[in-house]
């Protein structure tokens, strides 16, 4: 298999198409090799448009997701950046392109330990992977500059909003299925935030230690 060809396709026939033109994304996703964050077992499909299993019950984003989401959190060099749910490492890796730091946090250890080495495989030194549950936000070295939410959430915890600098981006999935919505929420002031929708999607939901509250008729 040309894999840089296959690459060249995915770019070119699934993710323009999807709206993303910003030339430096465009850049990075030619630069970050997808195929080294996908299980040796499905390899061959790394550039199709599916979300992929890697283990641990859990699936990788589709490429023109995975793009669209790094194009709408607009990710500068000097930004400190959170992910929820690393999965196997791909997205923290787009986004260390682009950023100063990231910090990702993943609720399994198997995955988070799997992260880890794909990260420093691919020789990416500025991403801590850490592991728990941050469905409710994760203070660490909060407020951040940008947040990327990797999986669906029924609705948006405050501590998430609250997490993030007056300027930061937040890039989230929320909803449950068949409605799922992908937002950018920017904080404007201390108390104002913007909410964009973005686009409809179908998307796994976030693990989480939390109990789902369910409504009783």
């Amino acid at each position: 298999m040309d894999m840089e060809q296959a690459r060249f396709n995915m770019i070119e026939q699934q993710i323009r198409p999807w709206e993303v033109l910003d030339p430096e994304v465009l850049g990075v996703l030619a630069l970050v090799r997808r195929e080294d964050f996908v299980p040796a077992a499905h390899r061959a499909l790394a550039f199709a448009d599916l979300e992929l299993p890697i283990g641990q019950g859990q699936t990788m984003l589709a490429p023109r997701v995975e793009a669209r989401m790094l194009q709408e959190a607009g990710v500068r060099s000097t930004d400190v950046v959170l992910e929820v749910g690393t999965g196997s490492g791909h997205m923290a890796a787009l986004l260390a392109s682009q950023a100063e730091y990231v910090h990702t946090v993943e609720i399994d250890p198997l995955l988070a330990e799997t992260a880890r080495r794909n990260l420093r495989q691919a020789g990416v030194t500025n991403v801590s992977v850490e592991t728990g549950d941050a469905s409710r936000g994760w203070s660490g070295p909060a407020p951040y500059d940008v947040m990327v939410i990797s999986g669906a959430l029924p609705e948006l915890p405050e501590a998430f909003r609250q997490q993030l600098k007056v300027g930061g981006r937040l890039v989230a999935f929320i909803g449950s299925p068949p409605v799922i919505e992908a937002q950018l929420i920017t904080r404007t002031a201390d108390q104002a935030f913007n909410t964009i929708n973005l686009f409809e999607t179908v998307v796994a939901p976030l693990r989480t230690t939390q109990p789902r509250q369910s409504f009783v008729f």
